[in-house]
């Protein structure tokens, strides 16, 4: 494949294959397959007066950290939904005071006095998601339970140079490192719905440590170390975005494996055969990006019909949430439920489960009946929630030709523990509807269908509604 476009804000690596922008910089990050982020604001507090400890900025420096701010808030969040990997290093929390515009006046003549008003400010509003960062400092860390088979190669690599300056505080963060001790969340993986992007949130380095920095000729080079150590952050970032592209839970490629000893002999040959094929399609590729977007936004709801995994998860929420409930995913360091949602009717945990060519079996109503418990064991809930099984069986098959898409176990298992079963093409059905027809009626119709099922849920029979006549024409008619 092409080789990947780096661009790094505020991170400095003795790399060629890297390019530097400052944070006061107006740069675009979608020209770039990988960002490198480290947000950091101190230049903006240059020469600045202090309130309550902190740093008050003048009106000039307010505006232009404010502006900066929320464009790479903006830059984040659009080159994550275009499919790129962006890496943030958890800088430490800076706050600051910053000018709102307002005055108040007191007084008049030589007597009058006007009185600036300011707002708290931070170095992470430039962030796209709300982590809560709270200013602490260690280095004893370890790789969550859950969620860190993405970055396992690059902890290995990095550990040792890694620490973190903040917790994150944040309800739901889909953690992937703690704290050693408490289990402090210090690091997230936040990957986009609508693409293979996503937000990699990880504890801070040093990239100006004393061995990646000499003196020659009253300059300061980078040394050896320090070209050494870029060259193994490149290629681990690298290896991150690969694996986030395949969509995928397997392990980046660690560096011994690439030695020359283990390639293949026609790997050299399907190399620039590829490269090829990349410069081909990189000029086309912003464009296709936003395309896709848009469609994947408008056409998730179909993903009921033929998916699994993620997407099938992502596009039930979309549905629950048409028909009327509050829906969204839960993690914590303990526990991973596909989908937690409720409505004034009840409150209800759910799993997804696609089969290529055959019918949904017990094996996750074990999962949801673990969930169920593990959920009643935290100490906000008060009774189990209702449990769900959402299936796509047959899933590569035509909808009118599938069998049954749950097994007659599944069902006997189902009834005994009150668990609901949707066939997600059902589920589509009715969700179709109510997204062409505001039908409040309907929705509570079908909320109540599946709080109220044991076994397979059976919808309420959709209105009847007339639907626009449709004609093909060849363009010389139009």
């Amino acid at each position: 494949m092409g080789k990947k476009k780096i661009i790094s804000v505020e991170v400095e690596l003795a790399s060629d294959d890297v390019e530097y922008c400052s944070f006061n910089s107006d740069s675009s990050l979608l020209d770039w397959d990988i960002v490198l982020f480290k947000p950091v604001i101190y230049e903006f507090a240059n020469h600045s007066d202090y309130y309550q400890g902190k740093p008050s900025l003048s009106d000039s420096n307010s505006f232009r950290l404010k502006e900066r701010a929320e464009h790479w808030r903006r830059e984040i969040k659009d080159a994550v939904e275009s499919g790129k990997t962006v890496i943030v290093f958890l800088a430490e929390l800076y706050e600051v005071y910053i000018d709102t515009g307002r005055r108040t006046h007191s007084g008049t003549g030589r007597n009058q006095k006007t009185t600036r008003i300011v707002e708290s400010y931070d170095n992470y509003q430039c962030i796209p998601e709300s982590i809560g960062p709270v200013k602490t400092k260690g280095s004893a860390m370890k790789l969550a339970p859950r969620g860190a088979e993405l970055i396992a190669s690059y902890w290995k690599d990095f550990e040792e140079y890694s620490k973190y300056q903040v917790t994150l505080s944040s309800e739901k963060l889909p953690t992937c490192i703690t704290t050693k001790n408490g289990e402090k969340s210090v690091a997230a993986i936040y990957r986009s719905k609508n693409s293979v992007g996503a937000l990699v949130l990880l504890p801070d380095i040093d990239f100006y440590d004393d061995a990646f920095l000499e003196e020659k000729e009253d300059e300061q080079t980078w040394t050896k170390s320090a070209e050494l150590f870029a060259k193994k952050m490149v290629s681990a970032v690298v290896a991150i975005d690969k694996t986030l592209k395949n969509q995928g839970d397997t392990t980046p490629e660690p560096e011994w494996a690439k030695n020359a000893k283990f390639e293949l002999l026609k790997e050299a040959e399907v190399k620039t055969r590829l490269l090829t094929t990349e410069d081909k399609i990189e000029r086309l590729q912003r464009e296709k990006g936003m395309l896709l977007d848009e469609l994947r936004n408008l056409g998730r709801l179909r993903n009921l019909l033929f998916e699994k995994g993620k997407p099938l998860e992502y596009s039930i929420i979309d549905a629950l949430v048409l028909l009327g409930f509050s829906a969204e995913q839960y993690h914590d360091t303990e526990s991973e439920f596909d989908v937690v949602f409720e409505s004034k009717e009840g409150r209800l945990i759910g799993e997804a489960e696609g089969k290529d060519n055959k019918a949904v079996n017990i094996d996750k109503l074990r999962q949801l009946e673990m969930n169920i418990h593990e959920d009643l064991e935290r100490d906000e809930i008060e009774k189990p929630a209702k449990a769900v099984l959402f299936g796509n069986a047959f899933r590569l098959q035509d909808i009118d030709s599938r069998a049954e898409p749950f097994t007659q176990k599944c069902v006997s298992a189902s009834e005994r523990s009150s668990t609901a079963l949707v066939f997600t093409p059902d589920l589509f059905s009715v969700v179709h509807y109510l997204s062409n027809k505001r039908d409040a009626r309907f929705a509570t119709r079908c909320r109540k269908a599946i709080l109220g099922t044991t076994g397979r849920v059976v919808f309420p029979e959709i209105p009847e509604t007339s639907s626009p006549q449709v004609e093909d024409v060849t363009d010389d008619q139009t």
